[in-house]
């Protein structure tokens, strides 16, 4: 399959995209300064550029997400907006822009996180947005079929707990490779309108 990494030069994303490729698929890598393709997703005039230069798409997964960590009495309302486009809308306009790009029996995978389902402080802003991913994904699966849309919903990666592990107390942290094999999970077979939680 050719399947397009969006963050494919994340942490996570990285491990997605050595995953796929190791098993045999044709991975475009896509990130915002460096790559196959560069798109900021954050722009929706970017992601139309990038589905009108890579053609021929049989999924896309997304590993990309920018969110604001502050305390609730200090999130500003800027801070919300730049969350929900940043984590939110960007992965829905891969999608609401890529229906008519990616192949008939194609699919998406979109990104959450823990902070859906258990919240920390500092984490308001990106538990919103998780959420509203979330509940996109299991109402766009029923209009998008035969095309399937999943998120898989990853808690602390392993790789990341030296910069976030004190956010995250008592979390029992996951390796991104793991992760990734539910990307795999979600490109490679038939759920839609699911969450895949790792962790």
């Amino acid at each position: 399959m050719k399947v397009v990494v969006v963050g494919a030069f994340g942490t996570l994303g990285g491990a997605v995209r050595a995953e796929l490729v190791g098993r045999g698929h044709e991975v475009v890598a896509v990130g915002r300064s460096r790559g196959d393709e560069l798109c900021d997703i954050a722009d929706p005039a970017a992601v139309g550029r990038l589905y009108e230069q890579v053609t021929g798409i049989d999924a896309v997964v997304c590993a990309a997400g920018d969110a604001v960590f502050a305390p609730f009495s200090e999130l500003t309302a800027d801070d919300m907006v730049a969350t929900l486009r940043g984590k939110a809308l960007s992965q829905i306009e891969l999608v609401r822009q890529g229906v008519r790009h990616v192949a008939p029996q194609g699919s998406f995978t979109l990104v959450t996180g823990v902070l859906t389902q258990q919240p920390i402080a500092g984490g308001a802003a990106a538990s919103a947005a998780n959420g509203a991913v979330e509940a996109f994904v299991r109402a766009a699966a029923i209009e998008i079929a035969p095309q399937r849309v999943n998120a898989v919903s990853p808690t602390l990666l392993t790789e990341s707990t030296e910069s976030y592990g004190p956010f995250f107390p008592g979390f029992e942290p996951v390796p991104a490779a793991k992760v990734a094999r539910a990307y795999v999970r979600s490109v490679e077979g038939r759920e839609t309108g699911r969450v895949l939680s790792v962790g």
